[in-house]
């Protein structure tokens, strides 16, 4: 395997949690009547055959892509320039070309009309009579060049949405172990924070942290304190922490393996006692989280499952999280589960299965109050029930 990976599992449990990804994949192609699928989005790439490359980067440069099968080879069109990346990887890895503006200019056309013709050429050297391919996502040059070489572009974003859903039991121990690292990053952010710090320097430190025990990158900068904690949804800024405020945050943070390690927490920072306001917060909130887990069950129906959900105190659901509860593996996943309150945003219904992992998000702050309370905690749904996969502490004698 690359040593540039930070290894949180030996090298025979990394192979195995890759080849039962592929399969989750195939399944999903025999089910949508789907020869192959073309991957363009760095974390599908990542999930079906274990590489990274510049992550950030290539999620808005379009450069590198694969080719997943439903019987065969996956092959893997990688940047020339540093292909030796995925090496141990993938054994097919082939030069890629792109569309990207920036990168070919006026020959955008041109460089779609020939990813088109290789894609046709690729199947047809795979024993693939058909032009169908299904696509997670593409620019509008490829699509429109595709059309005119008649290769078939079909939806693919729902193939891999529902393959990442289910884990293996590996990976559900693989994205615990990567929430340790999250943890002890966040205990020693807490360790040294102190009133008259800067938002700033708290989120430098959270990300410090998880840098130097494996992690990759944030997704977000979801650090606030005091005042800015309310609503929600406030980026980092250098505003100085004062003795008694809430700091409130979510870690988004990718860690090792590239799992995501998405926990929240809040306390009152420096010396101060909670005031009565900041206990209430914290104790709604936390209710919040515990009715919401302990919902959980495989079978239950999200819309269900949203009706039943936590019902929060009237002057708090105008200020409400952005959804209920969602998936999670190496990001945000399937499924999304709406307040009922927003279903005209795209509510959907289905049931939660066994060995999913579910983030359970609780935000509670007042329409107009001072300060808000933002808690998190990742849940694997095992047939016994919802596992709580992170150890990081509560405030419990807030409540």
């Amino acid at each position: 395997m690359n040593d540039a990976f930070p290894s949180i599992v030996d090298a025979d449990t990394q192979r195995g949690i890759q080849a039962y990804r592929v399969e989750q994949v195939r399944q999903r192609l025999i089910e949508a009547d789907c020869a192959a699928i073309v991957l363009f989005d760095p974390v599908h790439i990542r999930y079906a055959t274990g590489t990274r490359n510049m992550q950030v980067w290539t999620m808005h440069n379009i450069c590198r892509y694969a080719v997943l099968f439903a019987s065969g080879e996956t092959v893997l069109f990688e940047l020339p320039s540093s292909a030796h990346l995925s090496r141990g990887f993938v054994d097919d890895i082939r030069p890629a070309l792109t569309t990207d503006f920036m990168a070919v200019g006026h020959r955008a056309s041109e460089m779609g009309r020939r990813w088109a013709a290789s894609m046709i050429s690729l199947l047809r050297e795979k024993g693939i009579a058909d032009n169908r391919l299904a696509i997670d996502r593409a620019d509008l040059t490829l699509v429109l060049e595709s059309q005119r070489q008649s290769l078939q572009l079909v939806e693919g974003q729902s193939i891999m949405e529902l393959a990442r859903a289910i884990k293996s039991l590996d990976e559900v121990e693989v994205l615990r172990r990567s929430l340790q690292t999250c943890e002890k990053s966040v205990a020693a952010m807490r360790a040294r924070l102190q009133p008259g710090m800067r938002e700033a320097d708290a989120l430098a430190l959270l990300i410090d942290g998880s840098i130097q025990r494996g992690g990759e990158y944030p997704e977000t900068r979801l650090l606030s304190t005091g005042p800015r904690t309310n609503p929600w949804f406030q980026e980092t800024s250098d505003r100085v922490i004062e003795n008694g405020d809430m700091i409130a945050f979510d870690t988004d943070l990718i860690g090792p393996m590239g799992y995501y390690n998405d926990i929240s927490r809040s306390w009152v920072v420096g010396d101060k006692k909670p005031s009565d306001e900041q206990r209430r917060l914290y104790e709604l909130a936390f209710q919040q989280m515990q009715h919401n887990t302990e919902l959980l069950k495989p079978g239950l129906g999200f819309l269900e499952y949203s009706d039943k959900a936590y019902q929060l105190p009237q002057e708090c659901i105008p200020n409400r999280y952005a959804d209920v509860a969602h998936g999670c593996g190496l990001g945000v996943e399937y499924p999304f589960i709406w307040y009922r309150e927003d279903e005209e945003w795209g509510a959907y219904d289905g049931l939660f299965e066994e060995n999913m992992v579910l983030c359970i998000e609780c935000y509670v702050g007042e329409l107009g109050g001072q300060e808000g309370v933002k808690l998190e905690q990742p849940v694997w749904l095992s047939a016994d029930g919802p596992v709580v996969l992170s150890d990081y502490p509560f405030e419990l004698d807030y409540l």
